[in-house]
């Protein structure tokens, strides 16, 4: 029926029964946890049609009747013509248009029988301006059929209040920079040895799993085992008093729709590449589609996050409090290094490590970054818990 939306997640509110909806709650207001959000009057008989249509088109028929614009035998009846109205529209038909609308947006085209050519002609006219600019950039080449260049540039400014979520992300930022010693300290990495490792080996991997494997379940491992090297980077400040976990649970930076979410990928140190990748795609379809629950978004004892994504060469990212660390990946370019006294090309990627300088020393925090670095120039140490297996081996 509708989304409460928290400072930390998305959370939808279902309708338990069928029956009349009386809404106690204005859209875009804030409630107070326990207030009541509506009544459902599950004394009055829904007709069976209604029922088939699907929970929306009775929903919208009971709000109409609720708020006095008509019978709900009249709402109904408005509705399925506007519906069928829609339909035998041809532009609504039209899905191969680059046009895109919200299902908020339909719903009301659709009710009130409108096109989608008939909201853009109120928009704005087209003039002779407009049409010689096209003409112009058309004859020079310019012209790729998209966005326009030369015309009237908009003055208007659009507001909008923020939301919670942004609220409490912004609060947290504010905190990290106020209340923390943080401090960055970065390296490079050649990803020759782990992109050579899952081009050989990620057909047979999609063929037994169903999903391929990406770079940061690589990352994620190698950070899991050097946390458990070096415990204090796994560490955060309670008061007076240091906690250290015994194991490893990492928040991993997503984009939603709504914003930055960090959702936690438990006991990474216990999982194998696999287990974490499942997981990680996991938490991208629920962050994707606001279904992350508030128990999903919280413990996490270390954090990563990818700029390389958004095609980010360097950053310093800010640490997820309580944690106190958090690696920052970045994009792969080509660059020019020096093997063995000879220059190469090689796949590198800058990385971060922003830390909580009052508990986490200089020696830890290069030396977390130096052994996610071995890691990932040799993956299957991965295997050995980040040590070299030729030293393993001879027990060195």
């Amino acid at each position: 029926m509708a989304e409460v939306e928290s400072d930390k997640a998305t959370l939808s509110i279902t309708a338990p029964e069928s029956g009349k909806i009386q809404i106690s709650v204005a859209a875009g207001s804030t409630v107070k946890v326990n207030a009541i959000a509506c009544k459902i009057d599950t004394s009055v008989e829904v007709p069976e049609e209604e029922e088939e249509d699907g929970a929306e088109d009775s929903e919208k028929e009971e709000v109409t009747d609720s708020q006095g614009k008509g019978t709900e035998k009249k709402a109904g009846a408005e509705q399925a013509a506007a519906e069928k109205s829609a339909k035998d529209k041809p532009a609504d038909k039209d899905t191969s248009s680059p046009l895109k609308t919200t299902p908020l947006a339909r719903s009301k085209m659709a009710a009130e029988q409108l096109s989608a050519d008939e909201v853009l002609k109120g928009l704005k006219k087209l003039s002779s301006r407009e049409v010689d600019t096209i003409l112009d950039m058309r004859q020079n080449g310019d012209w790729s059929g998209s966005a326009t260049q030369g015309t009237e540039a908009s003055r208007e400014q659009a507001r909008k209040p923020m939301s919670n979520l942004r609220k409490q992300l912004s609060k947290r930022l504010v905190q990290v920079k106020n209340e923390t010693a943080m401090l960055t300290t970065f390296n490079e990495v050649d990803m020759s040895a782990l992109m050579d490792l899952r081009k050989k080996h990620q057909e047979a991997f999609v063929k037994k799993y169903g999903f391929k494997i990406g770079l940061i379940s690589f990352f994620l491992k190698a950070s899991a085992q050097a946390l458990l090297h070096r415990p204090m980077v796994n560490s955060m400040l309670d008061g007076d008093d240091i906690i250290t976990p015994n194991y490893v649970d990492i928040s991993v930076a997503m984009q939603s729709p709504k914003g930055l979410m960090v959702p936690v990928i438990r006991d990474v140190h216990s999982r194998s590449l696999a287990q974490i990748e499942e997981a990680m795609q996991t938490m991208a379809t629920k962050v994707r589609s606001g279904k992350v629950s508030l128990e999903e978004m919280t413990g996490g004892t270390f954090t990563l996050t990818n700029g390389g994504v958004f095609g980010s060469m360097m950053s310093t990212p800010l640490i997820n409090p309580p944690q106190s660390a958090i690696i920052g990946m970045h994009n792969i370019v080509d660059r020019p290094v020096a093997i063995n006294g000879q220059v190469e090309i090689r796949p590198m990627m800058y990385i971060a490590l922003s830390y909580d300088h009052r508990i986490i020393d200089g020696k830890d925090s290069v030396g977390f970054l130096v052994d996610v670095k071995k890691a990932i120039e040799n993956p299957v140490s991965l295997v050995f818990g980040g040590q070299n297996p030729e030293e393993m081996l001879l027990g060195l």
